[in-house]
């Protein structure tokens, strides 16, 4: 073959080489820059680079929203279905990683210009005074051309020609997918947010324990920040004010909650200088110092703080009263009180923990008969004992929705708390505790399995097992006002030895299962349950005992996404429930009672 042949074929592999990675790369469209035909998937996208794929996904979906918040990654804490609650509308969370103001300018200069915006809240974080303009990374950082200006030829090509990795990690990355949230997709498309269902169905009372996940929150490392952009900031900011007011956009300012030994990072002066430029331009709702700046379990890590602090802050804002607040979370903010308000800001005393938490022990029971054992059955006169040691020792036995209401900031808890828990739904609950609940004026969840109501044989077979009770004795202790009857699942508490095959004997999806069946099963079973409780008995279930105790945080999550509320474990241990935060009622830890606990080893628990 002639050397002008081979440069020819040479050449031609080239630019075949070039097309076929062309056309990979517009096919799978790693960062959504093309419209992602193929894959649609833009919770990817986003995650890759939040500045080009939100564009790109607005530009097809704009008319689903009339409004936004905008800023750091510290925007997404403020919950969208709250914001829409709220305001009437149908917001977007525009959070860009690390976003600094002059990003923010030009987002929302193209939003105004390109999308219909009717309100708009503009997140501002201490750290927009030390980062301004600080250019665009090459993939994952840089604005849209349609936003920066920049040119669309080199924008197009640089990801027309990426490397293949790109493409094929995003393709790989589709098989791993799950219901719950990965590295490769953090965010929730519909609304713009992070999806932080993983990280809120951590239970979180133990604060050693959360301290121990997260070891920043007790060895925070030392740094000091200097604020050399305020000015640059704040001149962007008022760009966005008067864009805001030319376009008749209704516009809030906000400051974010910052975690108090971040704060630590920066001179005094220049925070004040900051927070005092930004009153001259624009009021603004400030909640980052307050009591809430001093609890590591109201921040997912050093600069994040929860959701659920995104709740109280708008709830401040909207004067909800129903939600709880700390009177010192947020402060609306002027140029008329920005002085006064700054001579404070800093010295926020550390509130004690006895103001926003409760220590609440859990006793559990299951079946009394006149046979006790040191696993789970108690004697009728060892449960009386019990019950009349706790009410001579002045210990109050609270109910589920006393519990709920204490850590939604609608209620108190008494000065020694209790809950008294019975699993499974023995029909000896109703014949023997019952009746000494009533002398004691003692209250007490049940948590039954729906299946095994009113049952004396195991799931329609001739295996007898211990009676339970049935739901016209479930509504004489529901009428008395003591008992309240609550989820032990319906179906998924079996028993393996009388069972062919695998057993659902917990809570947990099973070897092998397909994690979308296990979600619809897990899914049905607690809405059948639920549904026949508050059939035969009136009562809205959000409550739930783990069979065996176990649980993961997949099927927390779920859980959580079906409106449960408490869920309870059979860790030992006593539990800190905490005002504002709802994941502390998370597998919540129980003193297991038998009849090997007598009345000194109940009182020495309940102390320990």
């Amino acid at each position: 073959m002639s050397s002008k042949k081979w440069i020819v074929i040479f050449f031609l592999s080239i630019i075949l080489i070039f097309a076929m990675v062309a056309g990979l790369n517009i096919l799978v469209d790693p960062f959504g820059v093309f419209g992602d035909v193929l894959m649609d998937w833009y919770s990817y996208n986003i995650t890759m680079n939040p500045r080009v794929a939100k564009i790109k996904y607005l530009d097809r979906h704009y008319e689903e929203y009339d409004s936004y918040i905008i800023g750091c990654s510290a925007t997404s804490s403020f919950p969208v279905n709250e914001l829409n609650s709220y305001y009437g509308a149908s917001f977007y969370n525009m959070i860009m990683y690390g976003a600094d103001m002059k990003d923010v300018e030009l987002t929302v200069s193209y939003m105004l210009e390109n999308y219909i915006v009717k309100n708009l809240i503009l997140n501002i974080y201490i750290d927009n005074g030390v980062y301004y303009d600080q250019g665009e990374d090459t993939l994952t950082n840089n604005l849209h051309p349609k936003v920066s200006g920049a040119s669309r030829l080199s924008f197009y090509g640089k990801y027309l020609f990426l490397n293949p990795r790109y493409a094929i990690s995003k393709i790989s990355s589709r098989r791993r997918d799950t219901y719950l949230p990965q590295p490769f997709d953090v965010f929730d498309i519909s609304t713009g947010a992070y999806d932080k269902r993983a990280r809120d169905a951590e239970p979180i009372g133990s604060l050693d324990e959360y301290i121990r996940s997260y070891p920043v929150f007790a060895d925070y490392p030392e740094a000091r920040i200097e604020m050399s952009q305020t000015d640059y900031c704040i001149k962007s900011v008022l760009t966005i004010i008067n864009m805001c007011r030319e376009a008749g956009v209704n516009l809030t300012v906000v400051c974010s909650p910052v975690y108090k030994d971040y704060m630590a990072y920066f001179d005094p002066a220049q925070v004040a200088d900051f927070y005092t430029k930004l009153a001259e331009i624009t009021p603004y709702w400030d909640f980052s110092m307050s009591s809430v700046s001093w609890e590591p379990r109201y921040f997912y890590d050093g600069t994040h703080f929860r959701n659920a602090a995104g709740t109280m802050a708008l709830a401040r804002m909207f004067g909800n009263d129903r939600v709880y607040v700390p009177e010192d979370f947020g402060v609306y903010v002027t140029k008329e009180n920005v002085a006064s308000y700054l001579e404070t800001l800093l010295e926020v005393p550390e509130i004690t923990a006895e103001n926003y938490t409760a220590r609440v022990p859990i006793l559990m029971y299951h079946h009394l008969d006149y046979e006790g054992n040191d696993t789970t059955t108690t004697t009728p006169e060892t449960f009386e004992a019990h019950m009349k040691a706790l009410r001579e020792n002045g210990y109050t036995a609270i109910s589920i929705e006393e519990l709920v209401s204490y850590v939604d900031g609608n209620g108190q808890l008494p000065p020694k708390p209790v809950l008294i828990t019975f699993d499974d739904g023995y029909l000896s609950n109703y014949e023997l505790a019952f009746p000494i609940l009533e002398k004691y004026n003692m209250k007490a969840t049940i948590f039954i399995i729906g299946s095994s109501v009113g049952k004396s044989f195991y799931r329609d077979t001739d295996y007898p097992i211990i009676p339970h009770f049935d739901y016209e004795q479930a509504r004489e202790m529901v009428d008395s006002g003591l008992v309240s009857i609550q989820s032990h699942t319906y179906d998924m508490h079996r028993w393996q030895p009388f069972e062919k095959g695998a057993a659902r004997t917990s809570i947990l999806k099973l070897e092998k299962e397909d994690e979308n069946d296990y979600i619809r099963v897990l899914k049905e079973d607690f809405l059948k349950s639920s549904a026949e409780i508050c059939e035969n008995l009136g009562i809205h279930v959000d409550s739930l005992a783990f069979p065996n105790g176990q649980y993961d945080i997949l099927s927390q999550a779920v859980l959580t996404d079906l409106g449960v509320r408490v869920t309870l474990s059979v860790e030992r241990g006593i539990n800190t429930v905490i005002k504002g935060l709802p994941q502390s009622l998370y597998a919540m830890k129980r003193l297991n009672m038998n009849e090997s606990i007598d009345t000194d080893k109940l009182l020495e628990a309940l102390c320990s």
